[in-house]
């Protein structure tokens, strides 16, 4: 038994296909794993990463920048659907466009430390390097 999984904008989908298991961060849940007749469940996603594990023991990873996930459908028939703004797969990230949002994200938190959105770029952009493998530069 497989889970179908998909991952949606407000514009586009961004990914469709079928899953053993679905790893994701929610808001004051932590990590949780989503396998076939998981329970219904619908859920805040803070940045992070989601591992999709297909059926042939393939991982995908995906830089998600919060969102919502839910899970529906019965014990044999089980969908994932994770709703973000920005969900981008490993394979799409441009690692020198992320370095270059992470510098500004830092210069712009150095010039206003008050401002909480350099927080969030700083966060998106760490994140990204992360799915990517990467540790973060210095």
């Amino acid at each position: 038994m497989v889970l179908q999984v998909e991952f949606v904008s407000p514009e586009e989908s961004l990914y469709s296909g079928e899953g053993v298991q679905v790893v994701a961060r929610t808001r004051g849940g932590g990590e949780i794993a989503f396998l076939t007749g998981h329970e219904p469940f619908i859920g805040s996603l803070l940045t992070c990463e989601i591992r999709v594990t297909e059926a042939d023991g393939t991982i995908k990873r995906f830089a998600v920048r919060g969102g919502f996930v839910s899970v529906t459908g019965t014990i044999s028939d089980s969908k994932v659907t994770v709703l973000s703004d920005a969900a981008v797969p490993a394979d799409e990230i441009d690692r020198a466009q992320v370095e270059a949002d992470l510098a500004a994200a830092r210069a712009a938190e150095q010039a206003d430390p008050d401002d909480p959105y350099p927080l969030e770029d700083i966060r998106w952009a760490e994140v990204r390097l992360s799915v990517l493998g990467d540790s973060l530069p210095h």
